[in-house]
């Protein structure tokens, strides 16, 4: 594709649910310049939440995770250029230059790229049928493989590891989960949530390992055939699905001299210490007043999305600083996590009705107030949650644990 003989007004590098909430939000705003959404896949900006369960799973096909189809950006005149990776940022020159050479100019710069999966270090990392789960190709490499793969490990006990357990389980495979923290989601969820999770997974035949770690993934002839763990033990797997964390996109920032360290440091209004260039979603650290104040990144699509919409409301005129409520979701099985608000730190838990019953709430507290949920198959308690999370409510732990009793009652209590 030509690029533009002018520089682009606002220049969008990173095609997910940041980049495309951004440009989706100044549209809406009556932002009336050149708008350019710079991806480094192919393919039209998609859904990526949807890769580790559904997708995978073969219950939605690629169309249905389209974010926008592509009559919406030309409609827009969203000018969409797939298929490229910038390499280097000119703050000066107010300018990105692409892998293939190009060089394209802007008046600001919203980078919105997310990071890359997080790859395991040992001997064996990169034989055939070891994959992460962050993009389309990925997911699609795995879906090839299946038929040919009886055998599954999964490295990593957090939300994409344990998605897609749940998911290779159900197309039968037989699955092995490694984690190497003394329990799962260890890193954003307690201990009741943990354990309700590992008896799920247990229950569904997934052999799930904790306080495991792995030193090299076994091969022949050029595929993996297993996972060696530090006591020898070989677990056999032709798959190794690797979801230990992303690693923040933003070197090309880091080099031109943007602040940060993990993610490019923001302000309120998702300004990164170069001129004109802002960072948003995963790859941002910012300020976040649901972690007292704590610089941190948020790895959610509704972080991507409010950030989005704040850098939107600022070049459109209407200045607001993010200030939004963290939330999240998982599916896995016919189970929905619903999470609000951000646990870390928390000193206490309240298990809010019976996990036995598959339906329950784990409600965070720290120094007597709620900080946040987590709600399985407890829609309500999600919902009502919220202001109580916003208004950092201090409630008899007594109360809390009544599920006869509604959120909502407590906060006017």
């Amino acid at each position: 594709m030509t690029e533009a003989t002018a520089p682009f007004d606002v220049l969008i590098v990173g095609a997910g649910h940041g980049g495309a909430q951004a440009a989706i939000a100044l549209r809406q705003r009556k932002v009336d310049g050149t708008i350019a959404l710079l991806g480094d896949e192919p393919e039209l900006p998609y859904e990526r939440p949807p890769l580790s369960k559904d997708y995978l799973a073969g219950d939605k096909p690629f169309e249905r995770i389209l974010i926008r189809p592509a009559a919406f950006w030309a409609d827009r005149a969203i000018t969409l250029l797939p298929g490229r990776t910038v390499v280097a940022v000119d703050p000066a020159a107010h300018c990105v230059t692409t892998a293939d050479g190009a060089t394209i100019g802007y008046r600001s710069l919203i980078w919105a790229t997310g990071g890359a999966p997080r790859r395991l270090s040992c001997a064996g990392h990169d034989l055939r049928g070891v994959h992460g789960v962050r993009t389309r190709a990925d997911v699609d490499r795995m879906i090839a493989e299946l038929p040919s793969v009886s055998r599954v490990v999964v490295v990593g006990g957090g939300y994409i590891g344990l998605e897609a357990a749940a998911v290779l389980t159900r197309l039968g495979k037989q699955v092995t989960v490694l984690e190497a923290a003394p329990r799962v989601l260890a890193r954003v969820a307690g201990e009741p949530l943990s354990a309700f999770y590992e008896a799920e997974h247990r229950a569904h035949g997934v052999d799930l390992r904790t306080g495991v770690t792995v030193t090299a993934i076994e091969g022949r002839d050029g595929a993996a055939t297993g996972v060696r763990l530090g006591d020898g033990t070989v677990v056999p797997g032709e798959m190794v699905v690797v979801g230990i964390g992303i690693v923040p996109a933003v070197a090309p920032l880091f080099a031109a001299g943007a602040e940060g360290g993990n993610g490019v440091t923001v302000d309120a209004f998702c300004r990164s210490s170069l001129p004109d260039v802002f960072a948003i979603g995963d790859c941002a650290a910012h300020a976040n007043g649901f972690a007292d104040g704590a610089v941190i990144r948020v790895e959610s699509v509704q972080n991507a999305n409010d950030q989005a919409t704040t850098v939107a409301r600022l070049l459109s005129g209407e200045a607001a600083p993010y200030d939004a409520v963290p939330w999240f979701w998982s599916n896995q099985y016919d189970l929905k996590l619903q999470t609000v608000g951000l646990s870390t730190g928390y000193d206490a838990t309240v298990v809010r009705g019976d996990p036995a019953t598959r339906s329950f709430s784990v409600v965070y507290l720290r120094d007597g107030a709620v900080i946040a949920l987590d709600c399985v198959n407890a829609t309500r308690d999600y919902v009502q949650g919220r202001a109580l999370v916003v208004a950092r409510a201090v409630v008899d732990p007594a109360l809390l644990a009544d599920a006869a009793v509604p959120l909502k009652e407590m906060l006017a209590a």
